[in-house]
């Protein structure tokens, strides 16, 4: 009897282990249990959930032929697969399409495959033709999203910004991806998402331009890693202008370096030798609604000619290495004149949380109307979770690792010996506050300003 009841509370204290083990270590959790589990009921329910979900295609001929010599009939054959290989948040198996099977065939299967094999979701994506990438995930990997401890495959201008419910990092390539349209709600987790960029960024020799016209609140904790910064409409104006004078200059360089004995043929600054190569700049506009905002006739003018520069480095500032990053709460054809062009220009789309459903169609509907449904569905108690799209129709849900302000100040800080040299934006160079002392009392001295460059 004795050995019974610790056998008992043994199995007791085993299964509490568990459940608090998959509550606070989902990962570790889903290699000790859940993955072999999980294979083993895909292995022993392949055939029959495939040919339950109407994946299965009859036998060839010649197998229908043996089978018929022996008195019985040859049941349908499903797709060939590979082992199921377990990944950090789920397993991956290889599928090779019977004759007659399309991609489609499996994605609208997906749900029903979820529940047959219990499984949090399953993604299938087309790898080459006639294979299939099956990923299932063993639970919610948007629910506590953490920094990549695992160094991501990425280059210059490459941040890993989001994980993508598929369980993989959602990675902003500027070079691939140059200019992208970021919108969100108050609370929504759009400041978020920018802190992650820019600490990215700031890692990394890249200018820094921020273009924010609530008087700089947004992006003054990052002044001492921006180049510059334009707090005010007619200051962001006056920058616009620079920045078009900068991409001219740029443009002649590369045209420069098509002529004399050491040509080199190349239509943007990325095949320039290294030696002559202008540094990038990624310019991050923080509410493109402020700058569409008229109250006259001299603003409307001004309006007008900050969204036509707008729109010129969106379309040429590719080949100069100068990038576009924009975000707002909202963005709609009503906000004036060339917001709809702009938008055009902006290949990436992130959409978190919206107010509205019009700024997730603006945002979405044009990539695929099905993102901008899910947008539309983001729940306000999930701040970060945001719809990820691009102009090949593909789209995703991911979620930012959480990121204080603080913390993302205190990256800037200690890469400020990184700031490139770019003369032109000397006058548009933040001056940053002093090292901020212990708080004493409330009559203590306000600290002193100094440049950037100190």
């Amino acid at each position: 009897m004795t050995d019974s009841v610790w056998t008992l509370a043994l199995c007791l204290l085993v299964v509490v282990a568990l459940l608090m083990l998959r509550r606070r270590m989902p990962a570790v959790f889903w290699w000790l249990v859940g993955y072999p589990f999980v294979a083993l009921r895909v292995l022993t329910t392949y055939r029959a959930t495939m040919d339950a979900c109407g994946l299965t295609v009859p036998a060839s001929a010649v197998r229908r032929a043996t089978v018929r010599m022996i008195g019985r009939e040859a049941a349908p054959v499903p797709p060939r697969r590979s082992f199921p290989r377990p990944t950090g948040s789920g397993l991956v198996m290889r599928l090779r399409m019977a004759t007659g099977q399309a991609p489609e065939d499996f994605m609208a299967s997906a749900d029903r495959l979820r529940h047959a094999w219990a499984a949090h979701a399953v993604h299938i994506r087309p790898t080459k033709p006639g294979w299939l990438e099956l990923r299932l995930i063993g639970w919610d990997v948007l629910e506590d999203v953490q920094p990549s401890r695992r160094r991501q495959k990425s280059g210059p201008l490459s941040v890993p910004l989001a994980l993508r419910d598929d369980g993989r990092w959602h990675v902003r390539d500027f070079r691939a991806v140059p200019h992208e349209l970021i919108l969100g709600a108050t609370q929504s987790g759009k400041s978020v998402y920018l802190r992650n960029l820019l600490c990215g960024l700031a890692r990394q020799p890249v200018v820094l331009v921020g273009i924010d016209c609530k008087w700089g609140v947004e992006l003054a904790p990052f002044a001492p890693r921006l180049s510059a910064l334009a707090d005010t409409p007619d200051r962001a104006n006056e920058l616009l202008d620079t920045l078009l004078e900068e991409m001219e200059a740029r443009f002649r360089l590369i045209g420069l370096a098509s002529v004399g004995p050491d040509t080199v043929l190349t239509s943007d600054v990325w095949g320039l030798p290294d030696k002559v190569r202008p540094v990038p700049v990624v310019v991050v506009v923080d509410e493109v609604a402020e700058l569409f905002l008229a109250a006259s006739r001299d603003d409307e003018k001004r309006r007008d000619a900050m969204v036509t520069k707008l729109i010129r480095i969106a379309q040429l500032g590719r080949a100069a290495g100068i990038y576009l990053e924009v975000c707002g709460q909202r963005f709609g054809s009503e906000l004036g004149k060339g917001a709809t062009m702009l938008r055009a220009q902006l290949t990436g789309r992130v959409c978190h949380r919206v107010n509205d459903e019009s700024s997730a169609n603006m945002a979405l509907a044009d990539i695929s109307p099905e993102a901008a449904l899910a947008a539309t569905a983001i729940p306000a108690e999930r701040p970060g979770v945001a719809i990820l799209g691009d102009s090949s129709g593909g789209w995703s849900r991911a979620r930012s690792p959480h990121l204080t302000l603080d913390e993302a100040a205190t990256v800037c800080r200690a890469t400020t010996a990184l700031v490139p040299e770019l003369p032109r934006l000397d006058s548009f160079r933040p001056v940053v506050a002093a090292e901020p002392a212990a708080v004493a009392t409330p009559a203590a001295s306000v600290p002193t300003a100094r440049p950037v460059t100190e």
